[in-house]
């Protein structure tokens, strides 16, 4: 009996580890920087970040790739976002909708409080393995295992209907963001039905959630529907240029994730922006440099300034092996876009991929402009990195691939660049008090970890 209690507990705790690494699925995932979709998803998001009381400067919202549809907040003010939900949206009140929704748990402190729903829950599942294994050591031994059994049910129902809750109340929550922010409800409507559907697909006809992490959808789009349609911007249209964006966001996604499947949605019958931009990133993607050049001039035929356009089409150069012909296009990109350094990046990749050394120094400036707009970009660090390295400059060299790999997770090799760039550099100076915080953050991270020992002085 007892090695039959001792295995159903660890079930029972196992699937609470379970769901907590479920809950920071980003830590295993990639996630997919745009310079277009992360300005569309701050564009969209701020209005509802400031109805939430929340800074938009220190909220992000973050694009994942995975086809699930599914959105989730896990630490700190991040939204991330399924390349599965965007695409699955059809219009952008409905993405507004669930962004709001999961402000409703970064407001509400959601992730934080999470773990106080679990340690309730494990907390009954211990007295219920006390008290079971008090009667089967009396010789009750079937009592003992009914004991722990509803204890472990009543742990599992604790735990679920908190998380419920918490869904419950973001989902009023985000209902209020939307009314303050003049956004129409319906698009959270629509949202939800989509999922009702889905679940009727999975063949989930449940007439009650008490078994099930969130609230159905049928229950949410009962309690939503009539909080939305009193609301005075239920029927306020779509703003048709923001849809517009969407539009084309949705496209080049499609075109790059699912490349052989947006030439299906997207035919060459079809002669629209998001057309042309879904093919383009398709035959890029499929190796067919005509096609995806082709593709991309249509698009620029219709806006030749157009800095998203124009870094498409120096991205299909640059790639297919012409990195002096991408330097026209990336070059106009980033004039007409000086604050997106995603495009500077590339245009600094194209600068030092043309191996003229004419072009390294300004590769030098873009790439320093762009890593101080945006420190978390590794490939940008690692093109800084090979700018100082052909010039010779070793400790700043080094300095650059101690902040890719420290940015990677590297941690012993963030060290060990640290250290030799500290070598080299002049003390007291802005890089070399960065190479000092780049060790020391290193050398931390891994005397937390057992299997790192730190090397013996020779001798």
């Amino acid at each position: 009996m007892s090695v039959r209690l001792t295995r159903l507990a660890r079930l029972f705790m196992l699937g609470l580890a379970l769901f907590f690494a479920a809950a920071r699925p980003a830590l295993a995932q990639s996630i997919l920087r745009d310079s277009e979709t992360e300005l569309l998803f701050k564009n969209i998001s701020d209005p509802l970040v400031e109805a939430a009381g929340l800074d938009p400067a220190s909220v992000k919202v973050v694009l994942i790739n995975d086809p699930e549809i599914n959105a989730f907040v896990a630490q700190g003010q991040v939204v991330y976002v399924h390349s599965g939900l965007l695409t699955a949206a059809d219009n952008v009140n409905q993405l507004q909708g669930v962004i709001a929704h999961e402000l409703g748990h970064v407001a509400g402190g959601h992730s934080i409080r999470i773990y106080d729903g679990a340690k309730q829950a494990t907390a009954i599942s211990i007295l219920s393995l006390v008290l079971g294994a008090a009667a089967i050591a009396a010789g009750a031994g079937d009592a003992g295992m009914g004991i722990f059994a509803a204890g472990q049910q009543a742990a599992l129902g604790s735990f679920l209907a908190f998380t419920r809750a918490q869904e419950s109340s973001a989902d009023l929550a985000g209902a209020s963001y939307l009314s303050k922010a003049g956004i129409s409800g319906k698009g959270s409507i629509q949202f939800f039905k989509k999922l009702q559907n889905q679940e009727y697909r999975l063949a989930i006809y449940a007439k009650d959630s008490y078994d099930r992490t969130h609230p159905l959808s049928s229950e949410r789009i009962a309690t939503l529907e009539g909080i939305y349609q009193k609301d005075p911007a239920w029927n306020r249209p779509i703003d048709p240029a923001l849809e517009a964006r969407f539009q084309r966001v949705k496209a080049k996604l499609i075109g790059y994730v699912t490349p052989q499947e947006a030439v299906k949605f997207y035919p060459e019958t079809d002669t629209s922006v998001p057309a042309h931009y879904a093919r383009a990133y398709a035959y890029h993607l499929g190796a067919y440099p005509e096609k995806a050049n082709s593709e991309a001039d249509a698009l620029l035929a219709t806006a030749p300034d157009d800095p998203f356009f124009l870094e498409l089409k120096g991205q299909i150069l640059l790639e297919g092996g012409h990195p002096k012909e991408a330097i026209a296009p990336l070059r106009k990109a980033v004039a007409n876009a000086p604050d997106m350094p995603m495009i500077a990046v590339m245009l600094g990749h194209a600068l030092i991929a043309s191996e003229d050394p004419k072009n390294f120094n300004e590769a030098k400036q873009v790439l320093k402009t762009a890593v101080n707009r945006d420190n978390d970009n590794p490939f940008a660090w690692y093109q800084l990195g090979i700018v100082y390295d052909r010039e010779g400059d070793e400790p700043r060299a080094a300095l650059a691939t101690a902040e890719r790999n420290n940015l990677e997770g590297q941690d012993k090799l963030a060290l060990a660049s640290a250290r030799m760039a500290l070598a080299g550099l002049p003390q007291g100076t802005p890089d070399y008090l960065r190479a000092q915080d780049i060790a020391m953050v290193s050398e931390n991270a891994l005397k937390k970890d057992k299997k790192y020992r730190e090397p013996k002085p020779k001798e």
